[in-house]
């Protein structure tokens, strides 16, 4: 795969990234791109993982296979049965603001919610998504929740 014409959609499991990645999907497909869906773990995913009621401290692996299943989940409700040929999953450890930043040096588009988990309601953009708009390598699509892909109008017919 040429990492150069891909089209990069962070996800967090958010009804935003959701409609962020419907969004990348149906642009991959226009353009005929690979589509590379990222999650992200930063500090405050360990540091939530280490304050769990559960007595014990999930592993590496399990916040990883966690992360795994929020994009499997996302990619369900984004796609159905029926997600994009050329999509693929990684799953990245660091601050999700710089880690979508520097994937955006060899991609040709990242699309990002317009908030995601966490934040204030009156917040008009998210943090990450407001610094994947100012120092992106690339051009930034910020989606917000509500971003619907129109259908096509059908056509007049012929009478």
């Amino acid at each position: 795969m040429n990492t150069e014409e891909r089209i990069v959609v962070g996800v967090d499991g958010s009804e935003f990234s959701t409609a962020a990645l419907q969004l990348a999907g149906r642009m991959a497909g226009s353009f005929n791109a690979p589509l590379e869906v990222i999650t992200c773990l930063g500090t405050s995913d360990f540091y939530l993982a280490s304050h769990m009621p559960a007595g014990r401290v999930p592993s590496m692996e399990e916040l990883e296979e966690t992360a795994k299943r929020l994009v499997d989940q996302a990619i369900e409700r984004a796609f159905g049965a029926s997600p994009p040929a050329r999509l693929s999953r990684t799953v990245k450890f660091g601050p999700p603001a710089k880690t979508l930043v520097d994937e955006s040096r060899d991609a040709q588009l990242l699309v990002v919610g317009r908030r995601g988990e966490g934040g204030f309601l009156s917040q008009v953009m998210g943090s990450v998504s407001g610094a994947c708009a100012a120092h992106a390598h690339c051009p930034v699509l910020v989606v917000g929740q509500d971003s619907k892909v129109a259908e096509p109008e059908p056509g007049p017919t012929a009478g």
